[in-house]
């Protein structure tokens, strides 16, 4: 904080929209100084300093990325309902989800209309998810009041994460996905660099204590990820691992790094979102080792900057 405090005090013109952005909060600091307040979260988060001159490690190129590669079609992949639109012009439409309805707002949302188990999406950030297994049990009020925060909620600026500000806030609501048991499915990422992927991490628990195993695409396991949110068993091969992996590669291809995740769902892919800054490219997921590894996997592009 005070090495921006120092550099604010040597220009005139930050300072001077600093002045006038703190009246307005701390969303709108990211907003008009995303390097700045990047490199204030990144600190803050990860207590190490942030490189964007010389960026090494995993999170770091994932910083310079979020920052300085701006391509459109990341704001078209990240959005919930956007995406679906990529994925048909990828030839990619079967993996799609069953999609119910996409509202402006929570009030146009007809309750009867819809099936017992169903997923509510907001398009524009992360984690603003209703997941309903029953809706004679949802506490319809309280979803009402959870939707209308989250559309007003400004993520990409809260976050410096430049990409989800410019996506329009919508809600999406979708099949719900289960396993034959009625339990959450396993949620595959995979990783992919300059299109191609490269490993997965497998999410399972989802319901619970969530946690997280690494496997390269021959589905052994890989020691990257911290003890403290590493699974000890990787789950079995799912069947349809051979076809995630031709997709995830399709969807990635115009991209320098895309994390592309999958259900598997009665043994076929479902597509479940592309990230492009997973954990605001602030992870504590992964050990040093795994920073590194991934770090060198991920080669950076010419600067890319929205018109």
């Amino acid at each position: 904080m005070f090495a921006i405090k120092r550099y604010l005090k040597e220009n005139d013109v930050l300072r001077s929209a600093c002045s006038q952005a703190k009246q307005m909060g701390f969303d709108t600091l990211l907003y008009i100084l995303p390097v700045l307040a990047s490199k204030y979260r990144y600190r803050k988060v990860t207590g190490q300093k942030l490189d964007l001159k010389n960026p090494r490690n995993f999170n770091e190129k994932l910083q310079w990325l979020k920052l300085y590669w701006q391509n459109p079609l990341v704001v078209k992949c990240a959005d919930k309902y956007g995406v679906r639109e990529y994925a048909k012009d990828c030839g990619c439409e079967e993996i799609l989800n069953q999609l119910y309805r996409v509202y402006e707002h929570p009030s146009e949302i007809d309750w009867g209309n819809l099936p017992d188990k169903f997923a509510l999406k907001c398009t524009h950030g992360c984690g603003f998810n209703i997941i309903c297994d029953d809706k004679k049990k949802l506490d319809k009020e309280q979803t009402l009041k959870q939707l209308n925060e989250w559309l007003k909620t400004r993520y990409g600026r809260q976050t410096a994460e430049i990409h989800y500000t410019y996506i329009r806030p919508r809600i999406v609501c979708e099949q719900y996905i289960e396993t034959d048991a009625g339990l959450l499915p396993i949620d595959y990422k995979f990783f992919c660099f300059n299109g191609k992927p490269e490993l997965v991490v497998v999410c399972s628990d989802r319901s619970s204590d969530v946690r997280f195993i690494c496997a390269n695409l021959d589905w052994q396991p890989m020691d990257i990820l911290t003890k403290q949110c590493s699974s000890e068993k990787l789950p079995n091969k799912p069947d349809c691992l051979d076809a995630m992996i031709e997709y995830a590669a399709k969807l990635a291809q115009p991209f320098p790094f895309v994390r592309v995740d999958f259900y598997d769902f009665k043994g076929k892919p479902v597509l479940g979102e592309l990230t492009f800054t997973p954990a605001a490219c602030m992870s504590l997921y992964y050990n040093e080792t795994g920073l590194q590894l991934l770090g060198d996997m991920l080669q950076l592009p010419r600067t890319y900057c929205r018109g």
